[in-house]
């Protein structure tokens, strides 16, 4: 994901001038959770490679990344250890665990300090990183890959989520 999103910012700015319309300009769509890093790693380029402050990033990011679910089980939504993101990716690491502060106060604000909701919709939770959950918290819309499928994604395995963020 890190070579496309920098072809696409590169292509973008050379074209345009500016990543201000960014997401009035393009869609990334995650396909299921393989491809979730293009969250942080959005992040990281737009802060780290061009110098824009969280906020305009955050909002490029959450206007511009669609994540479709393939599946309804919760034990086959995708969890990776969180020592393999410090590791191997510690800038992403970074990114992922202030995205998941910012998250975890919302999910608090909105549920009063409801630990089961807190935990159910936690980006980052016992040492692992769930992405499905990244997913919702940085883009956005989420939808399954028929019309029956979200509903039961909107009814049961992303309820909390949806009662929190209708629009999505």
């Amino acid at each position: 994901v890190s070579a496309t999103v920098q072809s696409i910012v590169r292509q973008h700015k050379a074209q345009y001038g500016t990543l201000r319309n960014f997401a009035r300009k393009h869609v990334i769509q995650i396909n299921d959770t393989h491809p979730t890093l293009v969250i942080p790693e959005l992040m990281r380029v737009l802060i780290d490679d061009t110098g824009m402050n969280w906020d305009d990033a955050w909002y490029i990011t959450t206007h511009d990344v669609d994540y479709t679910n393939h599946t309804v089980l919760a034990e086959a939504l995708e969890r990776w250890p969180q020592t393999l993101m410090e590791r191997r990716l510690p800038r992403i690491w970074q990114i992922i665990c202030e995205i998941a502060r910012r998250w975890q106060e919302k999910i608090t604000a909105f549920y009063c300090g409801d630990e089961s909701k807190i935990r159910n919709m936690a980006v980052i939770w016992d040492g692992e990183i769930r992405m499905a959950n990244l997913c919702i918290a940085g883009g956005m819309a989420v939808n399954g890959v028929s019309a029956l499928h979200s509903d039961i994604l909107r009814k049961d395995v992303f309820r909390d989520a949806c009662a929190m963020e209708p629009e999505k």
